[in-house]
């Protein structure tokens, strides 16, 4: 009898170890709170090992193929003249702008069509309450249905419900002093394929970066301590980006009044996952909801796919629940602290206070884009934390390896 498996969260992660799960032999569900499959989001990238991964499943080219065209990073002043820019095909390598740059939503997708082939997918619905046993997780939903699975993985996001159900007051979280919201805005004739960062003092930033649905993705970030603004409504949120980047300059009225008229309005304190264990009995994390290294980081969505392969070859090689959950930690930890080890200054260094220190800021990364240093540069932006062995996880899927289950 297949063993049982439950899936929360259906985006990178979920759908990546549904994939793998599914096509090990693995009864899989996967339970998504929002009422139909999450499209939209912003700009993530894909390097090194995970692009193995993707590789592996044979969506490596489909993943490129369905890319935002994003060229490259450029700095801008507040007349959109250009301070410092870093072109990608002219970098030894990723830089800011990765070869592999893809909407959250349009990976996510893409490991969701072919992973319904093989998984059960329940969307309008969530876990409500969890007894993680010693022999099986006894689940309980919010729609009123209730059954045990032999495995529960968590795969939400930073402010995971789920794993509060199971590990309550166990995330001890690494703020990072930066406030950040992303949406999506009409756009305009003059938007270019590269990524325009603008700059404005007191901590403020404005960015706008291409896609390839007909619109622009903006972001708006101020690099301050946190104030539980994570907690406030809506409404309030807005109200406060408002306020904060009426003067800032630059297209802020524009990215403003597109705030206001996005349905995808998405607003975070920036802070990183810390658990002391990913598991517990029959239930374990991956993705964010276990290491949310925050997207100064440059490797949540690699983490994303290579955490959720591991774990699921894990699992495919032993019937030891238990010991599969420990190897997949082992394995992946290393990886995961060297990716959180953003040092906290990084905000302050580009997000400078003052014009002054914008300044500063434009002229270094004048420098640092000139022929001679990009090298050095795009090893700087392009930062990958060592990779765990994937030597003993399949190569394709169906196949198998000597660590799995004859």
């Amino acid at each position: 009898m297949p063993r049982r498996i439950l899936i929360t969260g259906a985006s990178v992660a979920g759908n990546t170890a549904a994939f793998w799960l599914g096509h090990s032999g693995f009864d899989v569900t996967v339970v998504e709170r929002t009422p139909e499959f999450r499209d939209g989001g912003q700009n993530i990238d894909i390097r090194g090992v995970g692009r193995e991964v993707l590789r592996r499943m044979g969506l490596e080219q489909t993943a490129l193929d369905h890319g935002t065209g994003e060229a490259g990073t450029a700095w801008v002043n507040s007349d959109g003249e250009v301070a410092a820019e870093f072109v990608t095909d002219e970098m030894d390598g990723d830089g800011p702008t990765a070869e592999m740059e893809i909407l959250r939503g349009d990976l996510a997708r893409l490991l969701y069509e072919p992973t319904r082939e093989v998984a059960d997918y329940r969307f309008d619905d969530r876990i409500e309450a969890m007894e993680p046993g010693e022999d099986a997780a006894h689940v309980t939903f919010a729609s009123g249905r209730s059954a045990s699975f032999d495995a529960v993985i968590v795969a939400e996001g930073v402010g995971s419900a789920t794993r509060e159900l199971v590990f309550p007051g166990e995330n001890d979280p690494r703020w990072m002093d930066l406030t950040i919201a992303y949406f999506t805005i009409p756009r305009e004739a003059d938007d270019d394929r590269m990524w325009r960062w603008y700059n404005a003092t007191n901590g403020r930033s404005i960015s706008l970066r291409p896609d390839t649905h007909g619109t622009t993705r903006a972001m708006l970030s101020i690099q301050k301590p946190p104030e539980v603004e994570q907690d406030w409504d809506v409404a309030q949120q807005k109200a406060f980006l408002q306020e904060t980047f009426s003067d800032a300059g630059w297209q802020a009225q524009r990215v403003l009044d597109g705030m206001n008229n996005s349905d995808d309005f998405y607003f975070d304190v920036l802070r990183q996952v810390r658990m002391p264990s990913w598991s517990k009995g029959r239930v374990v994390l991956t993705g964010d909801a276990a290491w949310c290294a925050t997207p100064l980081a440059g490797v949540g969505a690699t983490l994303a796919v290579t955490g959720a392969y591991v774990l699921a070859g894990e699992l495919a090689g032993q019937n030891d629940f238990p010991l599969a959950f420990s190897n997949y930690e082992k394995a992946m930890r290393p990886m995961v602290e060297e990716g959180q080890g953003v040092p906290k200054i990084g905000p302050r260094l580009m997000n400078p206070q003052s014009r002054l220190g914008i300044g500063l800021l434009h002229t270094a990364l004048k420098i640092a884009s000139q022929p001679a240093l990009r090298k050095g540069a795009g090893k700087l932006f392009s930062r990958e934390p060592t990779a765990p062995d994937l030597s003993p996880y399949p190569k394709a899927p169906g196949s198998t390896t000597n660590s799995q289950l004859a």
